[in-house]
């Protein structure tokens, strides 16, 4: 099982965004809700793909991959909200948990290779930790 942060925290996203998804009428689920649970869905996935792969280039692709699935995702999130099939308490939580993401992938992506493999995986959480202050930050900073 993969015990990395930010690969537990996608699986949280997914899940949330499934839940939020599930209770909509057919029309919401069948036009932004079907690619809202692919987008996020898409992110844990690609970590578990990534994760996998032998060499350190591969699974920082996986990583580019999963981040463009994060910002897919952040972006339904702001039209659910506007169209308001999500209230005002759900969006902040999900804001809160992509902070968390963009923090943790960005952390991650920048480790890979940097170090041997059995240490890379087993860093503690705090050494993935961002400089960013915010949502907007996360989505288009490396740091």
């Amino acid at each position: 099982m993969i015990e990395l942060e930010v690969y537990k925290t996608a699986l949280e996203i997914g899940e949330k965004v499934w839940a939020i998804v599930h209770n909509w009428d057919h029309f919401n689920k069948d036009s932004l809700g079907k690619q809202f649970v692919r987008a996020a869905d898409s992110i844990s996935l690609n970590i578990a793909e990534g994760y996998g792969r032998y060499f350190y280039k591969e699974n920082r692709n996986f990583n580019y991959y999963r981040r463009g699935s994060a910002f897919e995702s952040t972006t339904c999130l702001r039209k659910v909200f506007e169209r308001k099939l999500v209230s005002a308490e759900e969006n902040k939580e999900m804001r809160l948990l992509f902070e968390r993401y963009f923090r943790l992938i960005n952390g991650y992506i920048k480790s890979i290779g940097e170090k041997k493999e059995d240490q890379q995986l087993k860093e503690d959480p705090a050494f993935y930790k961002s400089q960013a202050t915010d949502l907007d930050d996360l989505l288009y900073n490396d740091d």
